[in-house]
């Protein structure tokens, strides 16, 4: 977490630039993997995190413009929580550490949403991409599935707000990406005939975990790289393979890293490998050398 000021600016400058109505932040849930209590690992939303700092399964918000009011719903754990987790600072405690004074129980959310309603203020929320947001618009704002397009305003208002990156925010980002380079680094060094590809991301994961870092998504490493997002590492590589690598290591705070690499199975490429992928590497340092501002993307591209 940063400090609590960062969040304050950041809600700030979010209610300045949209001006009125009611914003809405749905909060990840934990997703169980096979039973209920064996959860996949939780990930708070990027958005969620971005403005209220909080890595906590099971929390909403609210930013009402025209009351200038900033609320999280949410609920204290239970004494089988504490039991089943341990001791941690309560949410009113964690509320204080970015900057929320108006901490209200999770389903009061639901009447606050009617409340204004009724007096006819605009509800702006961001598209969902998990079920259970698509479930709670619908029973909380009785919004079908097939029309939760979100809020226009909304959105542009965040990726304007999300796309300039602070200095905090790039030692993040600067954290995550050694990591990831690392991790390439490390695959490149062990990899050779006769292994399989899930030994080489056994080592990627190494050092991944060593670092105190997850993944930033499911790594691809494989020998098939025509297949667009294999995720399957069971197969032996052999002589005269390409290697190819997508992965990432995402740091405690939630910024990633995201690199990609393709490496020859027998340290060299053959004389077609390397053709190929000089072309792909002058096209990489020519986009490079064209950035600057001001120049739209596709033009680069």
């Amino acid at each position: 977490m940063f400090a609590k000021e960062t969040y304050m600016q950041r809600r700030a400058l979010l209610k300045k630039n949209l001006g009125s109505g009611v914003l809405l932040f749905l909060g990840n849930d934990e997703c169980g993997l096979n039973y209920e209590d064996n959860t996949f690992r939780y990930r708070q939303d990027s958005t969620f995190l971005y403005y209220f700092g909080l890595s906590c399964a099971g929390l909403s918000a609210i930013i009402d413009i025209d009351e200038d009011k900033e609320i999280i719903f949410g609920d204290e754990l239970s004494i089988d929580a504490i039991v089943w987790m341990g001791s941690q600072p309560t949410l009113h405690e964690k509320c204080e550490r970015v900057g929320v004074k108006n901490l209200m129980p999770s389903a009061d959310i639901v009447s606050y949403l009617h409340q204004c309603v009724q007096k006819g203020k605009a509800i702006h929320y961001l598209p969902p991409y998990r079920p259970e947001h698509k479930l709670k618009l619908m029973d909380w704002l009785g919004i079908p599935p097939a029309h939760q397009e979100g809020s226009v305003p909304f959105i542009r208002a965040v990726i304007a707000q999300r796309n300039y990156k602070s200095a905090e925010e790039i030692v993040e980002i600067e954290k995550a990406c050694d990591v990831t380079a690392d991790m390439h680094i490390t695959a490149m060094k062990v990899l050779r005939p006769g292994m399989y590809e899930y030994e080489v991301v056994a080592e990627m994961n190494r050092v991944a975990e060593s670092n105190n870092c997850q993944l930033s998504f499911a790594t691809i490493a494989t020998i098939n790289g025509q297949t667009l997002h294999n995720h399957y590492h069971g197969n032996k590589v052999k002589p005269g393979d390409l290697f190819l690598i997508d992965a990432g290591a995402e740091v405690e705070s939630g910024y990633a890293g995201d690199m990609s690499s393709t490496i020859p199975a027998d340290k060299k490429f053959t004389t077609r490998q390397r053709e190929v992928y000089e072309i792909q590497n002058a096209m990489h340092l020519e986009s490079v050398k064209a950035l600057r501002p001001g120049i739209p993307y596709m033009d680069v591209y």
